[in-house]
């Protein structure tokens, strides 16, 4: 859904002629001629922008109506339509909160333009006023993580409180959610942040070399050891040891790795002796170990090892309030590397980026926003400049249905369904709605007369 717009002002016609010009945009327009009515609608329901007449007759006037509004909703734009013989009333308003006014008699281009501009500038500085409390607020994130939500809080409080230790941890969650920051926080945090940090990912390592990647081996061991070497316990000596995909780890490696859990020492490949290493393990997974255990596809005993603490990461649709946060870091990011002079996210991308559902996560969105910022003909990133996969993305329902109930639905009962969500999604605007459909507006007015909805707009 694009802009919702709500116009309140005393002139029925020309409430209906800023409707008529911004609808068949895609935008959601609503009017109503009383200021006590448009209170009520603006305190019912969010709203991009308000746009309130200065000579209202009711509610004490345009002044205490725009007053009110930006007492009660906190960054909400409320834009003046003025007469220009009322220019040192518009100035009170201004004072009175007012986000900026539009000169009666007004052009309608002139209009959207403000509202267009009122909105990104909102958009922009929530931004960076998030972008500032996440840090300098008390509860600042740790290492390289980055977020607000409530989600990413507790992970930030697990980290703090389990990095003085030299406990192992288990770090699960989805690809793309950000497991080696984590784990590279926990060290950070830590006393061991001065010591060395090697990391390895278990899938990446072919496994007849993973073990001595791990362990390291011995000259003449096998074909190609021309000498001896260390192994990666050795070179994290005294450090952290970050074991990525362990879930990958073979099974016949595993009992080994236990053992160096257990014993505090290695034994290279081909070697006659152990050597003690003091390492403190950190290993992630975006599998379901406990159910690989069920398998036997890996060992029960060092499952529990290896889980003495589990910190599990979100994925990035469970922490909705960080994706805008997180879209202009890597905004920023990529037009510096790139020479770009990109400097926000357009209300209508906005919209989108927090509406899908990110299967890959953080390391998705960060590769879409390069990506935008690559195509951007301009210094804003607009939809257009999305992958189509998220620009035509349509969330589920949110009505609570689920899926067993839609599985004994009708074709008539599922397309009468969709056809409300996407009303729902644009709305109401239904000539939006037929072209998201594929349908024309008269087969769409068919489709509601057929299900009970008679009215038009």
């Amino acid at each position: 859904m694009d802009f919702r717009v709500l116009v309140i002002d005393g002139d029925q016609s020309l409430c209906e002629r800023i409707q008529s010009s911004l609808e068949p945009e895609g935008w959601a327009v609503s009017w109503c001629t009383r200021a006590e009515d448009g209170l009520g609608l603006a305190l019912d329901q969010p709203y991009d922008a308000i746009l309130v007449e200065l000579n209202l007759r009711d509610a004490g006037g345009g002044i205490a109506v725009c007053r009110r509004l930006t007492q009660s909703l906190l960054g909400t734009p409320v834009i003046l339509l003025a007469s220009n013989a009322d220019m040192r009333a518009a100035v009170s308003a201004l004072r009175a909160g007012a986000h900026d006014f539009v000169s009666k008699p007004i052009e309608l281009t002139e209009v959207r333009d403000c509202i267009e501009r009122s909105v990104r500038e909102r958009y922009r500085g929530e931004a960076i006023q998030r972008l500032a409390q996440m840090e300098s607020s008390g509860g600042r994130p740790v290492g390289k993580l980055m977020g607000q939500s409530r989600a990413m809080n507790r992970i930030y409080d697990l980290i703090r409180r389990v990095a003085a230790s030299d406990t192992t941890v288990l770090i699960s969650g989805e690809s793309g959610t950000g497991k080696e920051l984590v784990a590279r926080a926990l060290h950070e945090e830590g006393c061991r942040a001065q010591r060395p940090w090697v990391a390895i990912n278990c899938a990446s390592v072919p496994a007849h070399l993973l073990e001595s990647e791990l362990f390291g081996h011995a000259r003449g061991s096998f074909t190609d050891a021309l000498g001896d070497r260390k192994g990666l316990f050795q070179e994290a000596h005294g450090g952290t040891l970050f074991l990525d995909e362990i879930g990958e780890l073979p099974l016949e490696l595993q009992p080994k790795l236990l053992r160096v859990l257990q014993e505090r020492q290695v034994r290279p490949v081909g070697g006659n002796s152990t050597i003690r290493v003091q390492v403190r393990i950190i290993a992630a997974t975006n599998r379901d170990l406990e159910l690989q255990v069920a398998n036997g596809q890996f060992r029960a005993d060092l499952y529990f090892r290896l889980n003495v603490v589990q910190l599990a990461v979100p994925p990035l649709r469970a922490r909705s309030d960080d994706i805008l946060l997180l879209a202009n870091h890597f905004l920023r990011a990529a037009a510096g590397r790139l020479g770009k002079t990109s400097s926000f996210i357009s209300p209508e991308a906005a919209r989108k980026l927090l509406a899908y559902d990110w299967p890959g996560n953080v390391r998705q969105l960060e590769n879409v926003i390069e990506r935008a910022v690559t195509l951007a003909r301009t210094d804003r990133l607009e939809l257009e400049d999305l992958p189509d996969r998220i620009r035509a993305h349509v969330p589920p329902p949110a009505d609570g249905d689920d899926a067993t109930a839609g599985a004994f639905m009708t074709l008539d009962q599922q397309a009468s369904r969709h056809v409300a969500h996407v009303l729902r999604r644009v709305g109401g605007n239904k000539t939006k709605a037929a072209r998201l459909l594929g349908v024309d507006r008269r087969t769409l007015y068919r489709m509601l007369v057929r299900n009970g909805e008679r009215s038009m707009s």
